[in-house]
């Protein structure tokens, strides 16, 4: 069998920046043992596949261990594999998934995605949480979606955590967690860890973006938000909180074409 691939940066403003993804079109679902193997071999932090469904299409998401619920840089890689090779002449796109109806539009020169959003709510603190991170939490939440988010300082305490990975592994207990701080040249920074999905770090996380746009948008009084992720490899995104929806745009670049062979 020989299954077209895409390699797409997302979140990027050139090559080598935003966060990689695969992308696998395919006519009809294959086995999902397979579909996971394929994301194992490909080691990207996350591999979309999707089928045709009517106009649209029905769209999953697989890291190298397991099954994802929500990813937005491969949706938005998704869709610019739409847009610049299947059917150039759209300007949107809609994806059936796990978390329900997505959508990708273009934006002049940036895809938005149509996400919905996550309230947060404070919890109580966890004792082992900045062992782990290197610095003292200001603030903690769950984030919904299965996270927990802190909240820090400021951008360089974002910028500077020392991670302890094998001490967040066994405190997250399977959860992910978002780390952020109001911004200096944005209006919010943050990072994103989930090393029980075989993702240290992550390099750029929309759907973190489905809690934090929110959070950011009630502290700051706007519902327009510029953000950035401090991976190393760095992602900006525009927020735009709406009611009960996230538009969340960036650029997508991209990197490899090629054909995989099973």
């Amino acid at each position: 069998m020989k299954l077209p691939f895409y390699w797409v940066d997302a979140f990027a403003d050139r090559l080598f920046t935003g966060n990689p993804a695969g992308v696998v079109p395919l006519d009809a679902w294959i086995d999902d043992a397979l579909m996971q193997k394929i994301a194992f071999e490909n080691n990207l932090p996350e591999t979309a596949f999707f089928v045709p469904k009517g106009r649209d299409f029905a769209l999953r998401w697989f890291s190298p261990t397991v099954e994802i619920p929500l990813c937005g840089h491969a949706t938005l890689a998704s869709g610019h594999i739409v847009f610049t090779l299947l059917d150039p002449g759209r300007s949107e796109v809609g994806f059936e998934t796990m978390s329900g109806r997505l959508g990708v539009a273009r934006e002049g020169e940036l895809l938005a995605l149509d996400f919905p959003a996550r309230a947060s709510r404070p919890v109580e603190p966890e004792a082992w949480l900045a062992k782990a991170i290197g610095t003292a939490p200001d603030a903690l939440f769950d984030g919904g979606g299965g996270n927990l988010m802190v909240v820090v300082a400021d951008a360089a305490a974002v910028r500077g955590l020392a991670v302890d990975m094998a001490a967040l592994d066994r405190g997250l207990k399977g959860r992910g967690l978002i780390v952020t701080a109001r911004g200096e040249d944005v209006d919010f920074v943050s990072r994103y860890f989930a090393p029980n999905h075989g993702i240290p770090e992550d390099a750029v996380t929309g759907s973190a973006h489905c809690t934090l746009a929110p959070f950011w948008a009630g502290r700051l009084g706007k519902a327009a938000l510029e953000a950035r992720q401090l991976s190393a490899r760095g992602g900006r995104l525009r927020c735009t909180v709406k009611g009960d929806r996230v538009a969340i745009a960036g650029r997508a670049i991209t990197y490899m074409t090629g054909t995989i062979e099973v």
